[in-house]
């Protein structure tokens, strides 16, 4: 009675050539884990709208015949596309060519949830596209972008309305790498580990993005962050579905007094590679096949010595880990960021960092992968 209630709200799907028919042929719109938090929200009865990407071509209107689920039919699309909604044509089903360029000429994005009177105008206007489409502005939601290239640059260390973690801590994490993990590698009701939690920027984001999460720190700041030393985590043998871990990039910042907290040896010491690798082997015990480790760590160059701490964690992490990529995370809220430290990196023949490194990393599946036969496409230059 409460769906029936509701003004229909919309959604604009994706699909390509090769996807198209099976939309058509099984009634059935999907997309993958990334975008699916908003199918999840579709309900029956919403007006729902198909854009073929490499045609430019909008489809409307249908309505779900369902609610917004996970893998309604789990062979569609080879199990690819796994939130699915069931549709049916709501009367004619038009089509308009050069859709995306409309549709962001009004601010919508073809992953968009659109409220009643969106949907309803960008109906009426698929009806009729002389009739001047009526769009309401939308509420704008302060998310992240979810990033699609190895370089990630973000203004600042938080987003949205509330604050994540904190940013005057030493070394806060920003949260716009977790969010871009959290959801790309989780989902809804996933359990997240950060076994050196900080300030708690991975609780509050989990906490936002409906994920589980359990923060460790060997001291911690806030009530729900739990005391514990990172080389050793009291969690059962596969038991996280991701970790995201922001370490110590040596002895350059104080973090607290504790005297076994790692950040207190010289990143140039073996010592501190060895510490770190009683972390990793913790983190890849108790994470599960399959599941992915978010690695952020940093260079050191002090007093006219580069210490390359990158590549040597990330050595480490290859004993345990498959990798999956690596990201460069550019630096922007540090001390040196300011004329007189860019002066005298010129002038006394240095760099400052201007990065750090996201090592994305993956625990192993119990089976051997098979052997992969990679077909390039060859481009000609002109």
């Amino acid at each position: 009675m409460k769906d029936m209630e509701q003004a229909p709200n919309g959604h604009i799907f994706a699909c390509t050539r090769k996807s198209e028919q099976e939309c058509f042929d099984r009634m059935l719109f999907a997309t993958n884990r990334v975008y699916g938090e908003n199918v999840l929200k579709i309900r029956r009865g919403d007006l729902l709208f198909l854009l073929n990407l490499d045609t430019d071509t909008l489809y409307g209107t249908f309505l779900a015949q369902s609610q917004g689920a996970k893998n309604i039919v789990p062979e569609a699309w080879k199990g690819r596309y796994p939130y699915q909604v069931e549709v049916s044509r709501n009367g004619t089903v038009h089509s308009f060519v050069g859709a995306r360029k409309l549709l962001s000429g009004v601010g919508i994005s073809w992953h968009d949830m659109l409220d009643g009177e969106l949907a309803q105008s960008l109906s009426r206007y698929l009806e009729n596209p002389d009739r001047r489409l009526k769009i309401i502005k939308k509420t704008a939601v302060d998310k992240p972008r979810l990033e699609s290239t190895t370089l990630w640059d973000y203004p600042r260390q938080t987003y949205g309305k509330i604050q994540k973690g904190n940013n005057k801590y030493a070394g806060v994490t920003p949260a716009f790498v977790i969010y871009n993990l959290v959801k790309r590698y989780t989902e809804l009701g996933d359990l997240v580990l950060d076994p050196m939690a900080g300030s708690g920027t991975t609780i509050d984001v989990c906490t936002e993005e409906a994920r589980n999460c359990i923060a460790y720190d060997i001291s911690p700041i806030r009530p729900d962050i739990i005391q514990n030393d990172a080389r050793k985590i009291p969690l059962a043998p596969a038991s996280v579905d991701m970790i995201f871990i922001d370490s110590p990039y040596g002895d350059n910042i104080y973090y607290n007094d504790h005297p076994g907290n790692i950040g207190k040896i010289s990143a140039e010491a073996t010592q501190f590679y060895e510490e770190l690798d009683k972390v990793m082997a913790e983190c890849h015990r108790v994470l599960k096949p399959g599941k992915v480790l978010g690695w952020l760590i940093g260079d050191q160059w002090v007093k006219k010595k580069f210490t390359p701490v990158g590549f040597r964690v990330y050595a480490g992490l290859c004993k345990y880990f498959d990798t999956v990529d690596i990201v460069c995370v550019v630096r922007r809220s540090q001390t040196s960021h300011t004329e007189i430290w860019h002066n005298r990196a010129l002038r006394f023949n240095f760099y400052l960092r201007g990065y750090k490194y996201l090592f994305i990393m993956k625990k192993p599946a119990e089976e051997l992968p098979a052997r992969r036969k990679v077909s390039w496409t060859q481009y000609c230059r002109t």
